[in-house]
C-alpha cells in the first residue's frame, strides 16, 4: 500500500510538472484570441453594421441546417442566425475574463450588445429570437437563450453590474418556460416545436442555474439545477461511458448521437455542483465524464507523427463548450492532462490550419481545406484561445 502511494504521488508530481513546464512555454494565447477575432470582424462584418455574416465569403444560397424546420431556413439571410452570433459575446466574455480588461468591456457594451439587441423579441417571455426582428417572425430556442444567459450571468460576477444580473435573470424565465412534467421534466430544444428534449439545452441549463446561485444566492436557483442534472443524467447519460446523448423525443427514443459539448456541459454542471455542495460524487461524476471524453473525441492516429492526441471533426463551437468542462475541472483536480492537449491542438491549429485571411479550416487533420467559413467555428477558436488564457 505504501509503494502504491509512492507511486501515485510521483505520477501526480510529473504530471504537475508537466503542465507548468507547457505553462511556461505556451505564451501568447490572449494575442492569438486578439488576431482571431480581428480577422473575424475583418471578414465577417457587415460596413455601419452591428451585425455580422453568417459565412464568409458571403453566399446569397446558404440555408441554415441547424434550425427546426425548413420553413426557417430561408435563403440569402444578409445576417447571422442568433446562434453563431452569440458565439461573438461568448469570445469576448472569455477574453474579458483573462485580466479584466476595460476595453474588452468597453466593446462588449458598444458593439456585441447592440448587435445582439436585434434578436431581441418582446413576446412574453421575454427572449431572443433565432433570427433579427426586422425579417419576418422567427423560432425561439431554448438552448440559444441558454448560452446568452450563461454569459450575461459570467458578466456579472465579473464586473457586479447588475444590469447584467437583470438580463440573465429575465432569460431565465424564458428558458424556465420551455420546462414541463412530459417525460418527467426537463427542458425542450424549441418553443414552437415541443418535439424533444436536448441535453444541448438541460445540461447547459444547470451551469446557467449554478451561475444564477452564485450570483445571487437564491436557494431556489440550486434547486432546480439539482433535479434538472438529475433529470439529465437519468434519461439521456450512456451508463456504459458515462457521456451523454443528444436528446430524447416525447414518445421516449433517444437520438445516440455523442457530441462534445453536450458531455462537456454536464462535465461543467458536476464540477460546478461539487464546488457549491462539496459533495463527492458530483466530483466523481466529473472525473468520469472526463476521462471518456478524453478518449472518446480525440483520438490517436496510426498516420500521424504528432505526439498528442488530435481533436476529433466537430464543429469547433462544440469543443469550446466542451473545453469550458475541462478548464472547470482543472480549477478543482489539477489534473493537467487534458488541458495539455487542448494546448497542443491549439497550437498545431494556429500553425497548420489558418488560411490567408487568418481563418480557420474546420478539418482537424489538415487534409480538407475550403474557402468557405462558419462564423461560430470562427468564434470558437477566440473562445478556446482566451480559455487557456485565462488558465495559464
Amino acid at each position: 500500500m505504501k509503494r502504491l502511494f509512492i507511486f501515485t504521488f510521483f505520477c501526480i508530481l510529473n504530471t504537475t510538472q508537466l503542465f507548468s513546464q507547457s505553462l511556461k512555454s505556451e505564451k501568447g494565447f490572449a494575442d492569438k484570441a486578439k488576431i482571431t477575432l480581428d480577422s473575424i470582424y475583418k471578414h465577417f462584418g457587415i460596413k455601419g453594421e452591428k451585425l455580422l455574416r453568417e459565412n464568409y465569403p458571403y453566399d446569397e444560397s446558404y440555408k441554415a441546417s441547424y434550425l427546426a424546420g425548413p420553413e426557417q431556413a430561408s435563403k440569402g439571410n444578409a445576417y447571422s442566425y442568433l446562434w453563431p452570433f452569440s458565439g461573438s459575446l461568448s469570445a469576448q466574455v472569455a477574453r474579458y475574463e483573462i485580466n479584466k480588461d476595460k476595453t474588452i468591456l468597453k466593446d462588449i457594451r458598444a458593439t456585441v450588445l447592440p448587435g445582439l439587441q436585434h434578436y431581441y423579441d418582446k413576446t412574453s417571455p421575454y427572449g431572443y429570437a433565432s433570427y433579427v426582428s426586422s425579417a419576418p417572425q422567427s423560432d425561439r430556442f431554448y438552448d440559444d437563450n441558454v448560452w446568452l444567459g450563461i454569459d450575461f450571468a459570467d458578466l456579472y460576477l465579473n464586473t457586479k453590474d447588475n444590469s447584467f444580473l437583470t438580463k440573465s435573470e429575465e432569460i431565465w424565465k424564458f428558458v424556465e418556460s420551455g420546462m414541463d412534467d412530459k417525460l418527467g421534466g426537463g427542458i425542450y430544444w424549441c418553443e414552437q416545436k415541443k418535439e424533444s428534449k436536448n441535453t444541448c439545452s438541460n445540461a447547459p441549463a444547470v451551469v446557467y442555474l449554478l451561475k444564477l446561485y452564485q450570483a445571487t444566492n437564491k436557494k431556489e436557483y440550486l434547486d432546480q439545477a439539482i433535479s434538472l442534472y438529475q433529470w439529465t443524467k437519468e434519461n439521456l447519460e450512456d451508463r456504459e461511458d458515462h457521456l451523454y446523448y443528444d436528446n430524447i423525443s416525447l414518445s421516449g427514443k433517444v437520438n445516440k448521437t455523442k457530441f462534445p459539448y453536450n458531455s462537456g456541459q454536464m462535465l461543467q454542471s458536476a464540477v460546478l455542483l461539487h464546488k457549491i455542495t462539496n459533495d463527492q460524487k458530483y466530483l466523481n461524476d466529473a472525473q468520469a465524464i472526463a476521462a471518456s471524453g478524453y478518449n472518446y473525441f480525440f483520438h490517436s492516429s496510426e498516420n500521424s507523427t504528432k505526439d498528442f492526441k488530435l481533436l476529433k471533426n466537430s464543429d469547433a463551437w462544440f469543443i469550446a463548450v466542451m473545453l469550458r468542462g475541462y478548464v472547470e475541472l482543472f480549477h478543482v483536480d489539477k489534473n493537467p492532462l487534458y488541458l495539455n492537449n487542448f494546448i497542443d491542438n491549439l497550437n498545431y491549429a494556429w500553425t497548420d490550419l489558418r488560411d490567408e485571411n487568418g481563418l480557420f479550416q474546420k478539418d482537424w487533420s489538415g487534409q480538407k481545406t475550403t474557402k468557405k467559413k462558419w462564423l461560430l467555428d470562427q468564434l470558437a477558436m477566440v473562445e478556446m484561445y482566451a480559455r487557456i488564457a485565462s488558465v495559464l
